[in-house]
């Protein structure tokens, strides 16, 4: 049995570090707790699904250790069907954004769900993105 927990430890870090490595290079990655796969580049809007529960840390955060922190705290949402491991660092304050991410396929539908979630969830969503575009629109 103890084999298995270190095995499972393993791909854990090597996870949290691909996540980490994704984030810095790309400045976005969304990911698939359940599995450690990554959202293949795909024509929808990612949003905060909860937004309340989005972690906003400053550029000289421990990105590593912030994302084992965000992912233990939010683990049951994560693992929600619809639900993803967002990363984006803010173009301008390039400040790190993990969340609880989900999509829809028409921006004017993901508009509103952000608008609704953000009114909801107490904290206004700033931006959606479209991984297949590269586009981000602000709200």
């Amino acid at each position: 049995m103890q084999v298995v927990t270190r095995l499972e430890t393993y791909y854990f870090e090597k996870y949290i570090l691909d996540v980490a490595i994704a984030t810095l290079e790309k400045g976005i990655s969304a990911s698939k707790l359940a599995t450690y796969q990554f959202l293949s580049p795909v024509d929808a809007w990612g949003f905060p699904k909860y937004p309340g529960k989005t972690a906003i840390l400053p550029p000289d955060a421990d990105l590593v250790a912030e994302l084992k922190a965000f992912i233990q705290t939010n683990r049951s949402y994560l693992l929600e069907a619809d639900s993803w491991l967002g990363t984006w660092i803010h173009p301008s304050s390039h400040y790190y954004y993990l969340d609880v991410t989900m999509s829809c396929e028409n921006l004017e539908e993901a508009r509103n769900k952000a608008i609704e979630r953000s009114e909801r969830g107490g904290r206004k969503i700033i931006a959606l993105y479209n991984s297949l575009r590269e586009e981000t629109v602000y709200l």
